[in-house]
């Protein structure tokens, strides 16, 4: 019995073992392949740019919901903002950073915002993990993120840009902005999801 104990003992070890080399290798594969289709991006294929910000999508949904359980009303339109803000910055990619750990920056950054947004109703208490520097643009760099989203905002009808405006850029709460706009929470919610899908769709054109 003892044998077949230590048996049993063993063969879950190894199986642990197993399990562990086939997660890193699906995530060395995962960052191999998100970096390399980031690199041709920038190196002028839209094409690749394109499967790019897909890929990237699925990954940054499963990221943030695991963090974001006690909220899952945020996860999409924090998603789109997330794309938003890594198009804007993907001049600051450096090509001997390993890919994920910079759109993990950015991602903690974001959820860091979103806690403060909310910090007045609600807390989140998923932990958020501090094993990656937050990446920090120069001036000079945000000024011109700032510009180029500007821009697409402006492109947006009235009723998606103006929520997005006042609750995603200066943080003014949905009902405030309800009654700033005349406009119901209700509507105020839809038009930032709407358009924050919206600036998605277009970098996708952009790409």
């Amino acid at each position: 019995m003892l044998k077949g104990l230590q048996a049993f003992r063993s063969s879950a070890v190894t199986a642990g073992r197993c399990a562990a080399n086939s997660l890193e290798s699906v995530q060395r594969t995962q960052e191999e392949r998100l970096q390399g289709l980031l690199l041709a991006g920038l190196g002028g294929d839209s094409g690749a740019y394109h499967l790019f910000l897909t890929d990237l999508t699925t990954f940054l949904r499963g990221f943030l919901r695991r963090r974001l359980a006690s909220l899952p009303e945020e996860v999409e339109d924090l998603l789109q903002e997330l794309l938003l803000a890594i198009h804007n910055q993907r001049h600051t990619y450096r090509s001997d950073q390993p890919l994920t750990a910079w759109v993990r920056a950015i991602a903690r950054y974001k959820l860091i915002d979103l806690l403060r947004r909310r910090a007045r109703t609600t807390l989140l208490h998923d932990p958020i993990e501090d094993d990656d520097p937050l990446c920090v643009a120069a001036d000079a760099e945000a000024a011109e993120a700032s510009y180029d989203l500007a821009k697409l905002l402006c492109e947006l009808p009235e009723r998606q840009r103006l929520p997005i405006q006042y609750v995603k850029i200066d943080g003014d709460s949905v009902a405030d902005v309800a009654r700033r706009t005349g406009m119901s929470e209700s509507a105020v919610k839809v038009g930032i999801h709407r358009g924050l899908k919206a600036l998605a769709a277009k970098i996708q054109c952009m790409a």
